[in-house]
């Protein structure tokens, strides 16, 4: 019998989709259940989505896609954050994973060694401390109080981060799962000058933005001071804005030294240029010189010319 990591026993099944399994039992077998339980939209995704998706299938638009994501969806990310929240990024500073769950244990796992801890207030939405977990870090809990509208309280937080010292990042799920609390732009400054004063990473976690009510208007904190982008993460996705939760489509954006740690080497190019461009060539250092790149040119023109298409295009991605 294959005996799993203590990592792996360590991961509890998410109560939310343990209960509505049983759920969706019932409703199989034709039992009357008003289904409260996951956070997903009662609409279908929109027509011109479901078009797209089509048509990208019917063109074959269906192989291997640069790691962080193909250029022309971080880009559409860019105008989005630019439209919608005023802020301006690159599309280097995006990276698109399968879902923002996905995108959430990425940056953490970029940012935590092991001792490292990362504050989440509660209530929290259930797969943070076990993505924590996964990445290597602890934990640290702080409780938010109904007087409070269930909001993380300044004072509270810089005493908890005064009083542990390994605290690396904050949990900012705003508006926030379960409670649907919703920041003000004044609790935000709040906020992010003590995590600029403390250099914590501010993990916005922001993929209810758009389900907001009564006029309430959300505030992405990243938008508010350049010190804050500077330290912030935003993460969100596709799944509650336009009802595709089973497409799983998310993104993070942020420091590029977060999202993306760049290419330092002429071997690292070689390897960046095969693994998302399909072109093998040979580091400058092999002969050296390591500002250079050796290509054998015993081939078919075809394949040259493909080749030198491929390669333009692989520099111009590090470019944008």
């Amino acid at each position: 019998m294959i005996k799993l990591s203590n990592k792996a026993r360590g991961i509890k099944p998410s109560p939310t989709l343990a209960v509505m399994s049983k759920a969706k039992e019932y409703i199989a077998k034709g039992i009357d259940v008003i289904n409260f339980g996951v956070g997903e939209p009662d609409f279908n995704t929109p027509e011109y989505v479901k078009n797209a998706g089509i048509k990208a299938i019917e063109d074959n638009f269906t192989r291997y896609t640069p790691t962080p994501g193909i250029l022309p969806l971080r880009e559409a990310v860019c105008v989005k954050l630019k439209r919608d929240n005023n802020l301006e990024y690159k599309p280097s500073q995006v990276l698109v994973s399968p879902g923002a769950k996905a995108s959430i244990v990425n940056v953490l796992t970029a940012i935590c060694d092991a001792g490292d801890q990362v504050i989440i207030p509660v209530p929290y939405w259930v797969s943070y401390p076990d993505q924590v977990k996964i990445a290597g870090g602890e934990s640290l809990f702080m409780d938010t109080t109904i007087e409070d509208g269930f909001k993380i309280n300044p004072v509270n937080l810089k005493s908890l981060i005064e009083a542990n010292p390994n605290v690396k990042a904050l949990f900012l799920n705003n508006p926030n799962n379960p409670t649907g609390s919703i920041y003000s732009k004044d609790e935000l400054i709040a906020l992010g000058d003590i995590c600029v004063e403390y250099n914590v990473v501010i993990i916005a976690d922001e993929i209810y933005e758009k389900l907001v009510y009564d006029g309430a208007k959300h505030y992405s904190i990243a938008a508010l001071k350049p010190e804050y982008k500077d330290i912030t993460v935003i993460i969100n996705g596709v799944s509650k804005a336009y009802a595709m939760t089973g497409w799983r489509l998310g993104y993070s954006v942020g420091p590029q030294e977060i999202i993306s740690q760049g290419i330092v080497t002429d071997v690292e190019l070689c390897t960046y240029l095969l693994d998302e461009f399909k072109i093998a060539v040979v580091p400058g250092s092999a002969f050296g010189n390591k500002v250079l790149t050796r290509f054998s040119y015993a081939n078919s023109i075809d394949n040259l010319r493909e080749g030198v298409k491929r390669f333009e295009l692989g520099l111009k991605s590090l470019l944008t």
